[in-house]
C-alpha cells in the first residue's frame, strides 16, 4: 500500500504499490496498464482492479514519453459533421472501433476531418496534421471519396499505422470492406424474383468506391436476367436524395415496379415519395434498402434490406490497427465481409 507521510497527506500510489496489491511483478503491472497485448485478460483485470482499489492514476504524459506511444487512436471521418451525426452508420462504426480497444489503456477519439464538403480538400482538415502531431498512435479512416485519393495515398504512406474501412483504392493499403457488388446483386435478385421487371436505383455518390460497386452489381444482375434499368439517379446516402429521386422517377417514368436504394436512409426517402404519390409498398412498388440500420425496422412497411455490419467492419479494422501499433503483422491486410439479405415487408 502507499504510505502516508508526516502531515497526514497520503502519498500517490505507485506501480510498486499496484504490484503488491495485485500479487504480480512491477513489469506485469506496467504492461497491463499500458494495454500490452501479451498480458492475459484475467491478469489485466486483476491489475486494473488493484489500481482502482489503491487509487493509482496512470500518468499519461510519463507513459507517452517512456513508451513513445500517445495512448490514443483516431476514428477519422472525412464527411460533413451534420451527416456524421445523423447517419446511424457512423455511430455503429465508432462502437465497433471502441470495442477492439476495450480493456486496454488506449483512448479512441472521433475526428471529423471535414465539416463542409466530403473528402479531404481545401475546406477540410489535413489528416497528416493529426497523424504527424504525435497525438495519435494510429487511425481508422472511414467513408473516403475519390477526390481524396492522393491524400489517402499520402496518409497510407505515413509511419503512423492507418487502416481503412472501405477500399481506398490505394495499392497495398490495409482495409476492411463489404462485398458491395455481390450484395447489390442479391438485393436486385430479390426484386426480380418477386416478379418486378421495371427497376430503378437510387445510387450513392459517384466518387465513392462502395457506391460504384453497388451500382455495378445492380446493373450486372439486371443484365443476367435480360433486363435494363428503367432509371438511375446518382446522389448520396441521405433521405433527401431518396425522396427527390423517387419523385423524379414517378414523374418521368411511370410503371416502375421496383426500386433498389443504396442505403436505408435513401429507401426511407423513397417510401415517403411513394406514399405521397398514392402508391403502396410492396403492392405497387417493391423496395429494397441497404444497411439494415434501425431505420429499416422503424419505417412502415419495414424495409427488406442488405446487412452492412458496420460494427464488425470497424472492429476488424481496429484489431488490425492494434496489431500494427504493437509491431505485429495482421493475419490479413485486406479483408472482405459478406452481406446478408434481411426480408421484411417492403419486398
Amino acid at each position: 500500500m502507499a504510505t502516508a507521510p508526516v502531515g497526514g497527506e497520503r502519498a500517490a500510489a505507485t506501480l510498486d504499490d499496484v504490484a503488491r496489491q495485485a500479487g504480480v511483478s512491477r513489469a506485469t503491472v506496467s504492461r497491463a496498464l499500458s494495454g500490452h497485448s501479451a498480458v492475459r485478460p484475467e491478469t489485466r483485470r486483476i491489475v486494473q482492479a488493484a489500481a482502482r482499489q489503491i487509487g493509482y492514476v496512470l500518468n499519461q504524459t510519463a507513459r507517452s514519453l517512456a513508451t513513445r506511444h500517445a495512448g490514443a487512436v483516431g476514428v477519422l471521418i472525412p464527411e460533413p459533421d451534420e451527416r456524421v451525426f445523423t447517419d446511424p452508420f457512423f455511430s455503429r462504426i465508432f462502437r465497433g472501433a471502441m470495442s477492439a480497444f476495450a480493456g486496454t489503456d488506449t483512448h479512441v477519439l472521433l475526428g471529423i476531418t471535414n465539416s463542409s464538403t466530403p473528402g479531404w480538400g481545401p475546406s477540410g482538415q489535413n489528416p497528416m496534421d493529426l497523424l504527424g502531431s504525435g497525438r495519435l498512435d494510429g487511425a481508422v479512416i472511414v467513408s473516403h471519396h475519390e477526390a481524396a485519393t492522393s491524400a489517402l495515398a499520402e496518409v497510407a504512406a505515413q509511419p503512423v499505422p492507418v487502416v481503412f474501412v472501405g477500399d481506398p483504392q490505394v495499392p497495398g493499403a490495409p482495409f476492411v470492406d463489404l462485398r458491395n457488388r455481390e450484395a447489390a446483386r442479391i438485393a436486385t435478385r430479390r426484386l426480380i424474383e418477386g416478379g418486378r421487371t421495371r427497376l430503378a436505383m437510387v445510387c450513392g455518390p459517384a466518387d465513392m468506391h462502395a457506391a460504384r460497386e453497388r451500382r455495378a452489381g445492380f446493373l450486372e444482375e439486371l443484365a443476367a436476367h435480360g433486363l435494363e434499368p428503367v432509371a438511375q439517379v446518382v446522389g448520396d446516402f441521405t433521405m433527401q436524395t431518396g425522396r427527390r429521386a423517387t419523385a423524379d422517377f414517378l414523374a418521368g417514368r411511370p410503371g416502375i415496379d421496383g426500386i433498389f436504394a443504396a442505403s436505408d436512409l435513401t429507401a426511407w426517402g423513397a417510401l415517403q415519395a411513394l406514399s405521397e404519390a398514392g402508391l403502396q409498398v410492396p403492392e405497387d412498388v417493391a423496395l429494397v434498402g441497404f444497411d439494415d440500420s434501425p431505420v429499416a425496422e422503424a419505417v412502415t412497411p419495414a424495409l427488406t434490406t442488405m446487412t452492412n455490419p458496420a460494427e464488425t467492419l470497424a472492429r476488424t479494422a481496429a484489431t488490425m490497427l492494434r496489431d500494427l501499433i504493437d509491431g505485429r503483422a495482421p493475419a490479413h491486410r485486406q479483408v472482405l465481409v459478406s452481406s446478408d439479405l434481411v426480408v421484411r415487408r417492403s419486398a
